[in-house]
């Protein structure tokens, strides 16, 4: 009777009960939407705790806070990804629900979603793309997605000065763990089944995901686990973000810019939340101008175990069916000034030989062709080799100790945008979500229409069964120890075992990496550019 109405919002409907009281949302278009639910609260540096009970009914018609960020946001590159800013609060643990039933026995598939920005910046609604109405409607799942403490609120290690503090330096994620917590305990009410939940994530989303494996707290709570351009080869000490500095130096730094003396954390808790940032950002920096890279992340400890390609993958973690992914160029994605179709191969190759040297250009183009038959050799100066390579290694591992599916996709489209942009980080996102109708470079028409209907069922069917196989693809074959089979998602999609890595072996030989700048501290005046980060 309800969908027969476009929009519903009375003061009786639609209303759910949770375990701390009930929250009134919307129905629009065959989805019901709650918006700004709290799943936890917390004070700075201490670990998250249920929120109390209340009476009546609370409006969930509005998106709850985000974490505050320690520069400003400057919008860029919003033709390729459209970004939303919000207000923010260090009370930001909040979530938003879409779903097409309220019915406690519909049992749908749960998706939640850990969103990018690394472990410092973001939102869970910072892309617009992030919607998760369309995925609800179309794919019959519950979707969530989640806010939760970043950067120096969510990561300082405070461990060395007291039993309080000994998981300071992961209340982020412990964020993300109470998330999941409140999900078990509610969703049902949102038709969702608490048996049946799966964590996405891209980016430092993907991290996230991968913190979960490794979390003994989180075992039971989550069923599935995709992580989406989220894996690089992480630091010795078990962080998944590379850093010469651990958080535990910026702490100390923060305690003599601040004038405090170190070890008194309740009085760094009693400094508002701008003085907080402007001391963070002071004592952060000077390690920066000391030529020190640092980035903020989780701190392997008792409760937060290590990266997997370090210490080995959590022992539920390996039950769990994962999906791992990358895109073809991640950070490395550029136009051109003439069509790839209209470059010569002389000029094409002319252009691969500046980067390799002319001795290599030949062997290189060589692999290159062989691994993608269908590309211009001028894309390979742009192939991902920061998370394609280590994702390929975590596929491969824990396809080995594990008793449940490993998956592999590659995001290979081109965009027709600055003569044929290869896929760039973040640019799969709305095929998941089904939301490319929000980019306007992304309307490239049926064929790409048809790509991101595949991939959103196939991501629909592995949140359902732990199986991302769907009609219309390949037969998709899981990882195994030493075979890395793999999707690649262009406009015909194909599987291939193994494809790409002579061509990543001899780029290795013959080109260096990029280097990733991960300094994650900003001057007042400075322009916080972290186009990286999406």
């Amino acid at each position: 009777m309800a969908k027969k109405e476009t929009f519903i919002f009375r003061e009786d409907y639609p209303v759910v009960s949770t375990k701390q009281g009930k929250l009134r949302g919307f129905f629009y278009k065959d989805v019901f939407t709650f918006y700004g639910v709290r799943y936890a609260r917390a004070r700075r540096f201490e670990m998250p705790e249920e929120i109390p009970h209340w009476k009546g009914v609370q409006n969930a018609t509005g998106y709850g806070y985000i974490s505050p960020i320690l520069g400003s946001p400057k919008p860029s590159g919003e033709h390729r990804i459209a970004h939303r800013f919000w207000p923010a609060s260090e009370d930001c643990q909040y979530l938003n629900i879409w779903s097409k039933s309220i019915d406690k026995k519909a049992k749908k598939p749960v998706i939640v979603w850990f969103h990018g920005g690394g472990f410092a910046d973001g939102s869970s609604i910072e892309q617009s793309c992030y919607d998760g109405a369309n995925l609800a409607r179309r794919e019959d799942v519950v979707v969530v997605t989640v806010n939760h403490r970043l950067n120096a609120f969510g990561f300082l290690d405070l461990s060395k000065y007291g039993e309080k503090w000994k998981n300071s330096g992961n209340v982020g994620i412990a964020d993300l763990v109470a998330s999941l917590q409140w999900v078990h305990d509610n969703i049902a009410g949102f038709g969702g089944d608490p048996k049946n939940v799966t964590i996405i994530g891209q980016s430092g989303g993907g991290m996230k995901v991968t913190c979960m494996g490794q979390i003994p707290a989180a075992a039971g709570l989550f069923h599935k686990a995709m992580p989406m351009s989220g894996i690089m080869a992480p630091s010795e000490d078990g962080s998944p973000m590379p850093s010469e500095v651990t958080s535990a130096d910026i702490a100390k730094e923060v305690f003599k810019t601040a004038k405090i003396k170190e070890g008194n954390v309740e009085a760094l808790q009693k400094l508002t939340t701008k003085q907080y940032i402007s001391v963070v950002n002071k004592a952060g920096m000077k390690f920066v101008k000391a030529g020190k890279s640092f980035s903020w992340g989780p701190v392997a400890n008792d409760y937060y175990l290590g990266d997997p390609l370090v210490v080995g993958f959590g022992e539920y973690y390996k039950t769990v069916p994962t999906l791992a992914t990358t895109v073809i160029s991640e950070f490395g994605a550029r136009g051109y000034k003439s069509p790839k179709d209209k470059v010569s191969a002389a000029e094409q190759k002319a252009m691969v030989a500046k980067v390799v040297g002319k001795k290599n250009a030949d062997r290189v183009i060589a692999a290159f062709k062989e691994a993608y038959p269908d590309k211009q050799p001028m894309d390979l100066v742009a192939v991902d080799r920061m998370m394609r390579p280590a994702t390929i290694m975590y596929a491969e591992k824990k396809a080995e100790v594990s008793s449940a599916p490993t998956y592999n996709y590659l995001f290979t489209l081109d965009f027709a945008l600055e003569n044929g942009v290869p896929a760039w980080h973040c640019s799969d996102i709305p095929f998941i979500f089904h939301t490319k109708e929000v980019q306007p470079c992304m309307d490239m028409g049926p064929e790409v229409d048809k790509l991101e209907d595949l991939m959103s069922k196939a991501v629909a069917n592995f949140a359902r069964t732990g199986d991302p196989n769907t009609r219309g693809l390949p037969k998709w074959k899981p990882v195994e120890p030493d075979k890395c089979w793999t999707m690649l998602f262009d406009k015909k999609p194909v599987l291939k075992a193994d494809h790409d890595k002579e061509l990543l072996k001899v780029l290795d030989e013959t080109m260096p990496v990029p280097h990733l700048n991960i300094s994650q501290f900003y001057d007042e005046e400075a322009e916080n550019d972290h186009d990286w980060m999406y």
